[in-house]
Order: structure tokens, then C-alpha cells, then sequence
């Protein structure tokens, strides 16, 4: 006869140390364990629950302007700094750690509409309404020395006047060439006072400029006709452009994936495109419920934040048509500018009350040092949440979020107003010759017509 004993050897659950945790010896077997996606579901439950318990995603303010903050630029290789501009012709540099301003920059005589700084950081490049664009040599020992607040200023390293008030800048990811908007696309060098190459297509004012983080020559602008146009400097003329039936205010390529790029409209939602295929949008983000002013992709490509005139910050996924995040305090007004952190771990935001926030990108997460076990344990809990996201119950308390009165009552409007339509749209189909009426999907629906 067969007698099965438990042996255990003795080094295997001793503590060599009393601070050690005490090993525990456990048997996956399924059979054995009949409620263990009961179990489970609870946890998830609980890890949605804890998510809003410790969701505080305002860090804290950023003061120091005296108008309300146009545009903003980040640093590539300083993970601390960030440029703001303000109408009143202020530039300053501000250490987010500390979320102090480390220099200023004075000099433009009307309001700072653009900013952008070089590939390897030591030039920022500003324009603005008073026609000039203004070259600044960004030293690291401005950025290095945070500690000392005594007034700091920088002087231009270059000024270059020009016919037309500019509205916007953006320079190469890769290169020495930068980009302006105003009346028309100007190309200029930094060795250079006059612009290199100069683009023009319609008449209409240029607002917004972004280069492609893929391949340097090719840049997208959107202006005040509607249009939204690619241009390739290795070309004389622009490429390709897209009407829409409004205005888009900002475009923001995604770093991942750099032939797709969302546009932010007046229309209050985000659109998706890909440059090769410009007759329909990938995707529509909504949940806005004021005109888009401004949009950054997370350096992942995975995420993409929007400041909004209804005084929201939202994130969305790069694919997704609602937002996974909304942030609102009871003191920021208009939001005309935001930008994700160079490690995708902070969002900033530059509103019309003369402010920079700082906010978390994921609003319950653990600033600090985590410790391995904390970190397994944050990621067990995502992955459990993650696996019964479906259910009603899981799906409500992750979804829910405490809104504005007037955010909400304009959404609920909206939202009355758009099913109205709808319905409107299914009786004139159903009381039509069939085949007469031909629903557009709402990918389309927005575009008036794509001109190469």
C-alpha cells in the first residue's frame, strides 16, 4: 500500500529575517477555488471605487502673468520646463517642479501668439501680433538655476520684422528650418532675417502650423476659410487641403503613428485623419460643448489632450469618441492652450484667467517613489478593472464624472438638440421615395470637399 506524506523542506517557508514576508504556498487549481471570478469582480468593484476615492488630479497653479496665456512650448531636452506667452507680450520660462518662473523673456510689443523651441533646445523661437519673430538663446544655466528667483531676463538673440502679424510657429522635429502662419506660410532658417520659401493657397489667414515628427518636410496648417492643408517643402506649391463646414483652431499630428493627425474644431469635437486619405475622418471626438481651441498628442501617441472655451480640459484616447478625463476647477476660465508633459506623466494648461495648472494625466495615480510591491499591486488592480470594464456596474462608477452646471445643462442640450435632428433626418428619409435621401455617416458629414 501507497502512503502519500507532505513533505516540505524547511528552507523553503523560513524567514531568514524578521522582516522577510512570510512566503505563502498556494495551488492554482481552478477546481478549487469555485468563486474566484466572484472574487474577482469584487475587487474590481472596489479598484474602480478606490480610483475615485483618490482621484486628484490638480496639482497646483502657475502664477506670474498679467493676461491671459496664448500658447505655450515645451522643452525636448528639459522634462521640467515649459514656455508660456501672454497677450501682453510676456514670455516666461517656469520649472514645473517647483512651479516658479525661472527667466523671463521680454521684448514683443503686442500679444505672443506662437511659440516653438528648436530640436535640440537651445533656441526658442517666439512671434506675435507685432510682426516680428524673435530668436532666444535658451541656456541651461537658465534652466539648471531654479533656486535663484532674483529677476532674470533674457535678451533676443535675434529680431526679424516682417509685413504681416504672425499667428502661429512651429519648428522642424528635425532640422534647422522653422515655420510661421499669418497672411501666408512663411519657411525661415535661423542664419536667415528673410524667409527661405514662402507658401500661399487661398487668401484666408493661417492660424495654426504643426511639422510632422516623421518626416520634417511635411506640415499641416489649418485657416480661417475652413481649410485644413498639408504642404511638402521639397514641393513649390501645397499638397493637398480639406474644406470643412467650420473652423479648426489646431491640428496636432500623432508622434506614434505620424501620418495620422487630429484636427480641433469650432464645431466643439475633434476630428482624426489620415493624410492619405483626406475625404473622410477616422474618427470624431466629442464631448465638448464649446469650440476647441487647442490640442497635444501624449509623446506615447496613445492619448490627446484638449483645452476647450468652456473652460474644460478633457483627455481623450487616440481612438476613442468620448473622453476617458475631464478637469474643471471653479476659478479657470477659457482654456486656449494645454500640452502633455515630456514624459506623459503631467498635463498644463494656459487659460484666460492668467494661470498655468499643472494636472496629473491619470487623476488617481500615486505621485512619488512607489515601491515594487505598490506597483504590482496598482497593476493588478488595472488589469482586473480592465477585464470586467463591460459590466453595468464597473462601467458606471469608471464613466461617471461630477460636471460644471453649466457644462452639463449645454451638454444636455446639445444632446436633445442632435437627437432632435436625427429623428428629423429618419422621418424625411421614411416619407421619401426610397433611395432619394442618402444618410452621410458622420466621418463625412463635416467635410465639404477635398482639393488637391
Amino acid at each position: 500500500m501507497k502512503v502519500k506524506v507532505i513533505s516540505r523542506s524547511t528552507d523553503e517557508f523560513t524567514r531568514e529575517r524578521s522582516q522577510d514576508l512570510q512566503r505563502v504556498f498556494r495551488n492554482f487549481d481552478p477546481s478549487l477555488r469555485s468563486q474566484e471570478k466572484a472574487v474577482e469582480y469584487v475587487r474590481a468593484l472596489n479598484a474602480a471605487k478606490l480610483d475615485k476615492i483618490f482621484a486628484r488630479p490638480f496639482i497646483g497653479a502657475m502664477d506670474g502673468h498679467r493676461d491671459s496665456i496664448k500658447c505655450m512650448a515645451k522643452n525636448p531636452n528639459y522634462l521640467k520646463a515649459i514656455f508660456s506667452g501672454s497677450d501682453d507680450g510676456d514670455i516666461r520660462l517656469w520649472d514645473m517642479a517647483s512651479r516658479r518662473t525661472v527667466c523671463q523673456f521680454p521684448g514683443h510689443q503686442g500679444a505672443v501668439q506662437g511659440l516653438t523651441v528648436s530640436t535640440d533646445g537651445s533656441i526658442l523661437v517666439s512671434c506675435g501680433s507685432d510682426c516680428t519673430v524673435r530668436l532666444w538663446n535658451v541656456s541651461d544655466a537658465n534652466l539648471a538655476d531654479s533656486d535663484n528667483l532674483s529677476d532674470n531676463s533674457a535678451k533676443p538673440q535675434a529680431v526679424y520684422v516682417w509685413k504681416n502679424a504672425f499667428r502661429a510657429v512651429d519648428h522642424q522635429w528635425d532640422g534647422d528650418l522653422f515655420a510661421t502662419a499669418g497672411a501666408q506660410v512663411d519657411i525661415w532658417n535661423h542664419n536667415r532675417s528673410q524667409p527661405v520659401n514662402t507658401f500661399d493657397w487661398g487668401s484666408d489667414t493661417t492660424i495654426s502650423i504643426r511639422f510632422n515628427p516623421g518626416e520634417p518636410n511635411i506640415l499641416a496648417t489649418s485657416a480661417n476659410d475652413r481649410s485644413i492643408t498639408l504642404y511638402d517643402l521639397r514641393m513649390s506649391s501645397p499638397a493637398r487641403k480639406v474644406i470643412m463646414r467650420t473652423k479648426t483652431n489646431s491640428i496636432a499630428w500623432n508622434p506614434m503613428e505620424p501620418m495620422n493627425f487630429t484636427a480641433a474644431n469650432e464645431d466643439c469635437n475633434c476630428y482624426s485623419y489620415d493624410a492619405r486619405k483626406l475625404e473622410e475622418a477616422k474618427c470624431v471626438h466629442k464631448d465638448h460643448v464649446s469650440a476647441v481651441m487647442d490640442i497635444d498628442f501624449s509623446p506615447t501617441g496613445r492619448e490627446f489632450v484638449t483645452g476647450s472655451y468652456d473652460r474644460t480640459v478633457r483627455i481623450f484616447q487616440y481612438n476613442g469618441g468620448h473622453s476617458r478625463e475631464i478637469y474643471h476647477t471653479k476659478r479657470m476660465q477659457r482654456v486656449f492652450c494645454v500640452k502633455y508633459s515630456c514624459d506623459a506623466s503631467y498635463v498644463i494648461s494656459g487659460s484666460d484667467d492668467t494661470n498655468l495648472r499643472l494636472w496629473k494625466a491619470k487623476a488617481s495615480e500615486q505621485l512619488g517613489v512607489v515601491l515594487p510591491r505598490e506597483r504590482k499591486k496598482h497593476e493588478y488592480l488595472e488589469a482586473v478593472k480592465n477585464r470586467y470594464k463591460h459590466l453595468p456596474e464597473v462601467k458606471r462608477i469608471v464613466r461617471h464624472r461630477h460636471l460644471p452646471k453649466p457644462v452639463y445643462k449645454a451638454a444636455n442640450l446639445r444632446r436633445t438638440m442632435i437627437e432632435a435632428e436625427r429623428r428629423k433626418e429618419q422621418r424625411r428619409k421614411a416619407h421619401s421615395a426610397p433611395g432619394s435621401i442618402v444618410t452621410e455617416p458622420v466621418r463625412k458629414r463635416r467635410i465639404i470637399k477635398e482639393v488637391e
